[in-house]
């Protein structure tokens, strides 16, 4: 039976993260948020949703809370994958439902979410080509034919989390996460997952300039 834990990285999220643990809740009833140094009330507002609330005394960064997180669902020892996913609304619960399907049946030992699989996603060409590059630059270095390097709804098989251990703390953690699976040669898959780009994502970190600075992470670290 699967026991699938949702890890939440969160700052300064109180407009959105409780509805979002609300409707990860209706599929997933075991939430861990990381608190990355919020100052807006979003623990309060993420424990009266439901979630288990993990503290960082200070802004520590998504690479920091993600491994944060990865190492507190891995305490409980009934667990059988981990899910992460965003606090700011852009992930669909379905989207992750049907990639933890995946792990159940033993298709893989790690599914990665892509925007690029499908057309349900709504991108600026612009923002699309920064990705895109950044995809290139993955399978370059990696060898793993990755069509969305940078995108944060992922699950993992509890042996795969066991021997993730991210240092990268702000954007090159995922260039980070994907050199550690390409190591570790798992059974990989990708599923094509829509992202809902809302005016309160964009303000959050989806903006293009975050993209170019993905992009600069990726040439000059």
């Amino acid at each position: 039976m699967n026991r699938a834990w949702i890890v939440i990285p969160m700052y300064n999220e109180a407009t959105v993260v409780g509805d979002v643990i609300s409707r990860v809740k209706t599929v997933f009833p075991n939430v861990v948020c990381i608190d990355d140094g919020s100052t807006d009330g979003s623990p309060e507002v993420a424990e009266s949703a439901g979630a288990v609330v993990v503290q960082h005394p200070i802004n520590l960064g998504q690479g920091a809370a993600l491994q944060t997180g990865i190492s507190y669902a891995l305490e409980d020892p009934n667990m059988t994958s981990i899910v992460t996913f965003d606090a700011d609304g852009q992930h669909r619960i379905e989207d992750a439902q049907a990639m933890v399907e995946r792990i159940d049946s033993g298709e893989a030992d790690i599914v990665l979410g892509s925007r690029f699989l499908d057309s349900r996603t709504k991108i600026g060409p612009m923002k699309r080509a920064v990705l895109k590059t950044a995809a290139l630059q993955s399978r370059l270095a990696t060898g793993m034919n990755l069509t969305d390097a940078h995108n944060g709804l992922r699950v993992f098989n509890r042996d795969v989390a066991s021997r993730i251990h991210l240092t990268q703390n702000r954007m090159a953690h995922a260039s980070e996460l994907v050199n550690q699976i390409a190591e570790m040669k798992p059974r990989w898959v990708e599923h094509p997952v829509e992202i809902i780009y809302t005016d309160y994502s964009k303000a959050k970190g989806q903006s293009l300039l975050n993209s170019v600075n993905i992009l600069a992470e990726l040439f000059l670290r």
